[in-house]
């Protein structure tokens, strides 16, 4: 975030977070399913495959605007799977005169299924168009990258506050890096869509990053 987009140290750093995330959703997925924890099971799953789909999006070349089998295929059908059990799950607690066994409301499955079949949609619109470009493809890399890291610190600011000082819980402070990533989504999506920070022409990778935070 501190470095210029598609600089070095940008590039460096966005590798060390794309393998940290899949290694640590791909084990936090695992670990959920062991201990029959779904909506973490479906958080994992949701992080894997919004860095995974944010990556790949960013390493094509601008230029190419193509799609592969990785999207079409893979990408695709693991985000309507994912979608359709998180909604299956958000029914039956709707429907349930008993308080969920997890602690999560239907509310907050019904918002991340949103997200996923928003995903979703934005998969099969890339596929029907043969690909992205310019602006297009920065937000896509943008939010998927920004949300998949909201899910992570949510998990842990929010969810995990145990190993937090019991006076730094008091001041309810853990909320703004929890919700950091969200602000930041929607600062950035902003400013690549609808501003000039980012001009709509086909470019090569080296110069896709432009923007300076």
């Amino acid at each position: 975030m501190s470095f210029r987009k598609g600089s070095s140290p940008h590039r460096a750093t966005g590798n060390v977070f794309f393998i940290s995330m899949l290694s640590l959703s791909a084990s936090g997925a695992y670990l959920a399913l062991m201990k029959h924890q779904m909506n973490n099971v479906f958080g994992g799953v949701l992080t894997f495959y919004m860095v995974a789909t944010a990556w790949v999006t960013v390493r094509r070349k601008d230029k190419d605007g193509q799609t592969g089998i990785f999207d079409g295929v893979h990408a695709l059908l693991v985000a309507l799977a994912v979608g359709i059990v998180i909604v299956t799950y958000g029914l039956e607690k709707a429907c349930s005169q008993t308080a969920p066994r997890d602690g999560v409301p239907a509310g907050m499955n019904f918002f991340m299924d949103s997200v996923v079949l928003l995903a979703a949609a934005g998969d099969i619109r890339m596929l029907m168009r043969g690909g992205i470009s310019g602006a297009q493809r920065i937000a896509r890399h943008l939010w998927r990258m920004c949300f998949g890291l909201f899910i992570a610190s949510g998990s842990f600011f929010l969810r995990q506050q145990q190993v937090f000082p019991h006076w730094l819980r008091k001041t309810n402070v853990l909320f703004i890096p929890a919700i950091l990533p969200l602000i930041l989504l929607i600062f950035w999506l902003f400013r690549v869509r609808f501003t000039n920070g980012y001009k709509r022409k086909s470019m090569s990778r080296g110069d896709v990053y432009s923007l300076r935070t």
